[in-house]
């Protein structure tokens, strides 16, 4: 078998992934694409693996743990697209990248000083001295 072809194959997968990450907003895309750089990787360690004719197979049995660890990341991280999108009702990524809360208390600790909170504070100072 010639190196060529897997390898190739690989390189094209892996570069159409590497677009998928750069160019989509869509956060399932996004995954689907880092999964797809995961398949042209492992298609390299067993194109390699058959080339060598390593009798320990090392490049297979590394593939079933990329294969594990692929899986649990598709998992974790369809979960927290679920969850980000059940909060904020979007699953764009460009809108994630403000991961706090917004603060709509215009007199929030922001705003330099006091507010609601200072008012309210000092009443209490002077019925405590009374």
């Amino acid at each position: 078998m010639h190196l060529a072809y897997p390898a190739v194959l690989a390189v094209l997968l892996f570069c159409t992934g590497i677009y998928g990450v750069l160019a989509r907003r869509n956060a399932i895309l996004v995954l689907m694409s880092v999964e797809l750089m995961l398949n042209a990787v492992n298609l390299n360690l067993v194109a390699f693996d058959v080339w060598l004719r390593d009798t320990l197979h090392a490049g297979q049995a590394l593939t079933l743990f990329v294969i594990a660890i692929a899986a649990a990341e598709i998992g974790i991280g369809l979960a927290i697209v679920l969850l980000v999108y059940r909060n904020r009702g979007s699953s764009d990524v460009d809108l994630l990248r403000d991961l706090a809360e917004s603060d709509t208390d215009p007199d929030g600790p922001d705003a330099g000083g006091a507010g609601p909170a200072a008012d309210t504070a000092q009443p209490q100072k002077a019925e405590a001295a009374a």
